[in-house]
């Protein structure tokens, strides 16, 4: 054997230093300590080599070029990111080598929804259990399998969930009719539903919503009568520099209640009967109160609500708004107070009361009280206006308030006069009153405009009040 023995080998020239005889020699480096390579330098295994007696330390080499969606066969010392969202598959254990090691996470943190199977090799065990079969069944799952022995077989070693996301800036939302426009999204509801919060954003971005609750009309009564309250009206919009939002919000669902419309006085019985009250609307901890119906033939009360019904024919008392009392951030009251009655020859019922003005008076025509504007949708509609009064012989009837209240019915005498129109701009007009003859109905206030009914002229039909609406805006982006 032949033997050099010196201190130091310097490469003298070229790129290239080679040590060793080629194939099937070795060359042996034979000292207490050995270092590979320099500062800054690279250590590599040429193509196709092999490396043993180094180990490992626990961990795998990730694959994060090729994420798997379909079964595979893994490779020693690999770690996959595996894509269930399309479906389940399959990854397939190489054949166990004491030392072996796998590693999967779930890539879209679908596992839940569609499993990952991990399967061994032949008849080889995982965690020690024959059936040869396992799956991770948590969103964000990960695991660590290292091939220890034939008793054992493949061990998870480490599993962990990485369900850590990053933070969404912006609340995120569903459910209403979703609509846009530029930054702001809005989720109306025109009926019962639930504002599921799916994000909660944060300061830098959005963590807070605005809200427009209104509730349903109250119905008219019968008989030269009064027209019903508009529903309570309650909104945050605008809020300060119509960005912020009012409302902190979490990550749950939120019940919505929409209010129906409240029912007209009937036919029969008619006299002393009060109009139905328009139904509650509700989002989160903030109410609106239906609004009230309108006072019944002779001389009754308007009722109490959100918006006060008007008075009946003969002198009835106006219905008190903003009952029960409530404030919010942009609406210091839920509604105003009806119209009182008159004379029958002085007009009759008095108007129900809106969201933004009292209801109105004879002697003659007796107009429901005007609803709220509020553009929290970009629609600058009017919302929860009263109803018309019904008129006696002489006058004119109501007209419905601005913002979806139903206009009264006018009954004739030695000439036509007209029924009252209906109150626009919600989402639906107010049905416009008739006059005698043939028939001095009231019209009905406005679906999911919260307009109150209007009062009928005489022995025939009032309106019915409209439904209400929820509408919830807030920044997305």
């Amino acid at each position: 054997m032949s033997k050099v023995e010196v201190n130091q080998v310097t490469q003298q020239c070229g790129t290239t230093l080679t040590v060793g005889g080629g194939a099937c020699k070795t060359a042996v480096v034979d000292a207490t300590t050995v270092t590979l390579g320099r500062c800054g330098g690279t250590v590599s295994l040429a193509s196709g080599a092999t490396q043993s007696g180094f180990g490992r330390t626990g961990t795998v080499d990730w694959d994060t070029a090729s994420i798997k969606t379909a079964t595979f066969t893994a490779v020693n010392g690999n770690g996959y990111f595996c894509n269930t969202s399309g479906g389940a598959f399959t990854v397939n254990l190489p054949a166990g080598v004491a030392g072996n090691i796998v590693a999967v996470a779930d890539y879209t943190r679908t596992f839940n929804t569609h499993n990952l199977t991990i399967a061994a090799d032949g008849s080889e065990k995982i965690g020690g259990v024959n059936a040869n079969d396992a799956e991770l069944t948590v969103n964000g799952q990960s695991a660590t399998f290292v091939y220890v022995d034939a008793a054992e077989g493949w061990v998870n070693i480490n599993e962990t969930q990485t369900s850590v996301t990053g933070v969404p800036p912006f609340v995120r939302a569903t459910g209403g009719c979703v609509t846009c426009c530029g930054n702001f999204k809005m989720h109306t509801f025109l009926g019962p539903g639930t504002f599921c919060v799916t994000g909660a954003g944060t300061p830098a971005g959005s963590t807070k919503v605005d809200y427009l609750v209104v509730a349903g009309g109250g119905g008219g009564a019968v008989q030269q009568s009064a027209g019903g309250g508009g529903g309570g009206f309650r909104s945050s919009f605008p809020s300060p520099g119509c960005n912020a939002g009012t409302v902190t919000v979490a990550e749950t669902g939120y019940p919505i209640t929409v209010g129906g419309g409240g029912a007209a006085t009937p036919l029969a019985p008619s006299v002393g009967v009060t109009a139905t009250p328009g139904v509650d609307s509700t989002f989160d901890s903030i109410t609106s109160a239906g609004g009230g119906g309108g006072g019944g033939y002779p001389s009754i009360t308007g009722a109490a609500g959100g918006s006060g019904g008007g008075g009946a024919a003969n002198a009835g008392a106006a219905g008190a708004g903003n009952t029960p009392a409530q404030s919010s951030p942009a609406a210091p009251v839920q509604g105003y107070a009806g119209g009182a009655g008159v004379t029958y020859a002085s007009g009759g019922g008095g108007g129900g009361g809106g969201a933004a003005a009292v209801g109105g008076a004879g002697p003659g025509a007796a107009p429901g009280g005007a609803g709220a504007q509020n553009n929290i949708d970009f629609n600058n509609y009017y919302w929860s206006g009263g109803g018309g009064g019904g008129a006696h012989a002489g006058a004119p009837g109501g007209n419905g308030g601005i913002g979806g209240g139903g206009g009264g019915g006018a009954q004739s005498s030695g000439g036509s006069h007209s029924g009252g129109t209906g109150g626009g701009s919600a989402i639906n007009c107010g049905g416009a009153g008739a006059t005698y003859p043939p028939a001095a109905t009231g019209g009905d206030g406005g679906d999911n405009s919260g307009g109150g009914g209007g009062g009928s002229g005489c022995l025939v039909a009032a309106g019915n009040g409209g439904s209400g609406v929820v509408i919830i805006r807030y920044k997305f982006q």
